[in-house]
């Protein structure tokens, strides 16, 4: 086959399995490594370590895999969120983003890389596959954009005409196969993404992640800086908001699992560690580990001003994990109210730990 051909019969088997959109591109340098290099220089990796690290890889997979010869880039499909709730301050129902529904993403698209690898096998039994899932040292989305998948949106997102609710996967092969025509940026003059970010992280085709919902979330393991915490209002894993504004993902909402995307906070915060393994144990929200997820409802809890949530709040000012506890210190200091002050007096006399000590004293001076 040349290298038309080979495009085509991955396409057809990639279609098969579930893919909604295939392309490839040749194995080079990234033409934005001086962009990733400063990216990383300014601190936008924030505690995300990882990314610091096999950068010279990175920003060229030719030093990772001498072998091969092109990057087949995937789209794979999953449903957007459903509506939000009506008034989730009274109902006390936190959000969750919708890609982390169901099983972890990594291990569902995964599976279906091996098996699109294993149906090539029967095409090219000699070629080589090296499959990826948001993992490994690939630039995925700038690989999918070159890819012809999309183009990369305002909003630092791969956005395609039929919009941004996908993964991208790729596979590593020493085949040849011809690449895609990169498509062009049809953002325009539209600006709803940007209007939309909670906190103002993203500015046109650049974003400060140490801002992002998602990375506050999930990714920062320590407490969230103080002046963020309104804004997550009540996101308590990643955040859809930009994705929900852009028009091209048009008004389409799945209430499927509605109930699973918008959990009830004061439960998650009773969560136990058998619990919050029962529960998440298999899925996406895993990463962000139970004191994280935690650390975020008390949060959301807060925000919510509403003071049924102050008994679950004092409750967790007895966990085990300090940065839960002093999360849930800063809830009851913005709810207020006499059960609010009277559980932050007792804590004041009985917490030991430095940093919730501190969180404790200035939520006894927000309640008043």
């Amino acid at each position: 086959m040349n290298g038309a051909q080979t495009a085509e019969r991955i396409a057809r088997e990639a279609r098969a399995l579930g893919f909604t959109t295939t392309g490839a591109s040749p194995l080079a340098a990234s033409p934005r490594s001086a962009f990733v290099t400063a990216w990383l220089a300014e601190g936008r990796a924030g505690e995300m370590a990882w990314l610091a690290r096999r950068t010279a890889e990175r920003t060229d997979p030719r030093r990772r895999f001498p072998w091969a010869a092109s990057v087949v880039s995937l789209a794979y499909p999953y449903r957007p969120p459903p509506p939000p709730p009506d008034d989730w301050r009274t109902s006390l129902r936190g959000r969750i983003a919708a890609y982390a529904r169901g099983a972890d993403y990594h291990d569902r698209v995964l599976a279906l890389l091996e098996s699109l690898a294993e149906r090539l096998r029967r095409w090219w039994p000699s070629a080589r596959f090296r499959p990826y899932v948001d993992t490994g040292p690939l630039l995925e989305r700038e690989l999918a954009a070159r890819a012809g998948l999309g183009w990369v949106g305002k909003h630092t997102l791969l956005l395609g005409r039929g919009g941004s609710w996908f993964f991208l996967a790729e596979l590593v092969t020493d085949l040849l196969v011809e690449s895609a025509s990169a498509d062009t940026d049809h953002c325009g003059g539209c600006t709803r993404c940007l209007a939309a970010c909670p906190t103002d992280a993203l500015t046109p085709y650049a974003m400060d992640p140490r801002r992002c919902l998602s990375y506050l979330t999930i990714e920062h393991r320590s407490a969230i800086p103080l002046e963020l915490r309104p804004k997550l209002e009540n996101w308590i894993f990643g955040c859809d908001a930009c994705q929900e504004a852009c028009p091209w993902n048009g008004d389409a909402a799945d209430g499927t699992d509605a109930a699973w995307l918008t959990p009830s906070l004061p439960e998650l915060l009773a969560l136990d560690a058998a619990g919050f393994r029962a529960r998440f144990g298999k899925t996406a929200v895993t990463r962000t580990k139970r004191r994280g997820l935690l650390r975020n409802v008390a949060v959301a809890l807060g925000n919510s001003g509403n003071r049924d949530a102050v008994p679950s709040l004092t409750a967790a000012l007895g966990d085990r994990e300090p940065l839960v506890r002093g999360h849930a210190a800063w809830a009851l200091g913005r709810i207020g109210g006499e059960l609010a002050r009277a559980a932050l007096e007792r804590a004041a006399r009985n917490e030991i730990d430095a940093a919730v000590v501190e969180e404790v004293r200035s939520a006894r001076s927000a309640a008043g």
